[in-house]
């Protein structure tokens, strides 16, 4: 999915982490804000955490877009929905 020419957000999380749950209604604007210009998925840390390793997740949540498979941006802590929107916007 990450390989595809439209981006890819990917939000790790984890069920235990707070901010995380701040992020899941944030994501959620975001998706409806944007559409199928881009894909939003959500990787929970504890249950792929071969996934978690490969991209050196330190902590949650985590931000990364992803297109073409290649990391575009990469952001700890939990976003603002319009930032959010105007960094997929960039690459659509």
């Amino acid at each position: 999915m990450i390989q595809a020419d439209k981006p890819v957000l990917v939000d790790f999380s984890a069920e235990w982490c707070g901010p995380c749950k701040m992020m899941a209604p944030i994501l959620r604007e975001v998706k409806q804000e944007i559409g199928d210009a881009a894909s939003i998925i959500k990787i929970d840390v504890d249950q792929s955490p071969q996934a978690a390793g490969h991209y050196n997740i330190q902590g949650v949540p985590t931000l990364i877009l992803f297109k073409q498979g290649k990391i575009l941006w990469r952001q700890s802590g939990v976003v603002p929905k319009n930032n959010l929107v105007k960094l997929i916007q960039q690459y659509v």
